[in-house]
C-alpha cells in the first residue's frame, strides 16, 4: 500500500511540490489555511496568489483548511509553511497527532521561538523520532519549477528509505533527484544560504559589482562549511549542490525573495518597508538572528552573518557595515 503524501502551507514553493506530486501520485492532500483560495482552486484549477500560472488536476487535490485532518490522512507531511508561522500553525496539535507520521521540510528556515531548525523542532515538539524526519533542498527555485525548467532536488533523511520514497514522488521529466543522509548539513546550509542571499543583494543594492560579489559568494561556502562541520561534524562535499549550488541560485537568482529583501536593504528600504512590499516571506530575515544565537555556543568566525545580523537587528548602516565586512573578506 502506498504512502500518502500531505503538503501543508500554501506558498508559492508548496504550490511548487505539489505540482510535482501531481506527475506521480493519484492523490495528494494540501492544507492551505485560507478558505477563499481553497475554493478558487478548486474552481479555476490554479492558486489565485502564487504560481498562478500552474494548472492543477482537480481530481488529484484533497484540499482542506483542517489541518488534523489533512494530518490524519497522511502518512508523509511536507512542510512548506514559513519557519516564523510554522508554531502558530501547529497551534492545538499534540504529540498523538504526529504518531507514526513522516515530517520533511521544505521550509528552508529556524523556527526562531525555539532557535531549532526544523527537524529538531519537530523531534524535541512532537516526538518524532529523527529517522523519520528529513529535508528537502535545491538549488530550485519555485518559479522554474512552473515553468518546467530543469532542476534538482536533494531529499535527506537518516531513514534513507524515507528519503528515497519522497525523492520518486518528486522526481518527474523536469525534477532530477538524489538522496542524502546530511539532515543536519543540507537544512542548516539551506538556512544560511538565505542569509548570505540577503548579503548579495545589500551589496548589489549598494552598488558593488560581479567582481566583489564572486568573493563574497566564495567566502560565504567558507562559512557555511565552518558552521554545518561545528555544528554536526561528519564527511560532506560542500561543493555539491545542496550546498554550493543551493547558495549560488540564491545568491545570483532573480527569483530569489532574498536577494530582493537584501537590494531593497541596500537602497535604503527599512526592514519594516521591504517585508510589506514583498509578498513573500524571506526567510534569511528571521535565519540571521537565529544562527548569530546558535553561533554563540560554537564560536564560529561568521563576518558575513554577523554583518547582515548587524544591519537587520542593530540597525546599523548597511554602507558603513559592508564597507567593514570587505577587510574582512580575502
Amino acid at each position: 500500500m502506498s504512502q500518502k503524501i500531505a503538503v501543508i502551507g500554501g506558498g508559492s514553493w508548496a504550490t511548487a511540490i505539489v505540482k510535482m506530486l501531481c506527475n506521480n501520485s493519484k492523490q495528494t492532500y494540501w492544507w492551505i489555511r485560507n478558505e477563499e483560495t481553497i475554493a478558487h482552486i478548486k474552481k479555476f484549477k490554479h492558486n489565485p496568489n502564487y504560481l498562478t500560472s500552474v494548472e492543477f488536476d482537480k481530481h488529484k487535490l484533497v484540499l482542506n483548511s483542517d489541518l488534523k485532518k489533512v494530518i490524519k490522512s497522511a502518512d508523509v507531511l511536507i512542510m512548506a509553511v514559513p519557519s516564523a508561522f510554522l508554531k502558530d500553525a501547529l497551534s492545538g496539535l499534540t504529540v498523538a497527532d504526529f504518531k507514526n507520521k513522516k515530517v520533511f521540510s521544505a521550509i528552508k528556515g529556524i523556527v526562531p521561538q525555539h532557535n531549532l531548525i526544523v527537524g529538531e523542532f519537530f523531534n524535541t515538539e512532537y516526538n518524532i523520532p529523527m529517522e523519520n524526519i528529513g529535508v528537502i533542498t535545491g538549488p530550485c527555485h519555485a518559479e522554474e519549477v512552473a515553468m518546467e525548467k530543469l532542476s534538482y532536488l536533494t531529499i535527506a533523511s537518516k531513514g534513507t528509505d524515507n528519503a528515497s520514497f519522497v525523492a520518486s514522488q518528486l522526481r518527474c521529466r523536469y525534477i532530477k533527484t538524489s538522496v542524502s543522509d546530511d539532515i543536519y548539513g543540507t537544512e542548516y546550509s539551506s538556512v544560511l544560504k538565505n542569509v548570505f542571499a540577503i548579503a548579495s543583494g545589500i551589496c548589489h543594492g549598494l552598488g558593488y559589482g560581479d567582481n566583489f560579489q564572486a568573493v563574497l559568494i566564495s567566502n560565504a561556502i567558507q562559512e557555511i562549511k565552518h558552521f554545518v562541520d561545528a555544528v554536526h561534524p561528519i564527511d560532506r562535499d560542500i561543493k555539491s549542490s545542496a550546498y554550493l549550488g543551493d547558495l549560488l541560485v540564491t545568491a545570483y537568482s532573480q527569483f530569489s525573495r532574498n536577494r530582493t529583501f537584501g537590494g531593497m536593504i541596500g537602497k535604503g528600504y527599512s526592514v519594516k518597508s521591504a517585508q510589506l512590499e514583498m509578498n513573500m516571506v524571506a526567510e534569511g530575515y528571521y535565519g540571521t538572528k537565529c544562527v548569530f544565537e546558535i553561533n554563540k555556543q560554537h564560536k564560529v568566525h561568521m563576518p558575513i552573518n554577523n554583518a547582515v545580523y548587524n544591519i537587520l537587528y542593530k540597525k546599523k548602516s548597511p554602507a558603513a557595515e559592508m564597507t567593514l565586512l570587505t577587510d574582512k573578506l580575502s
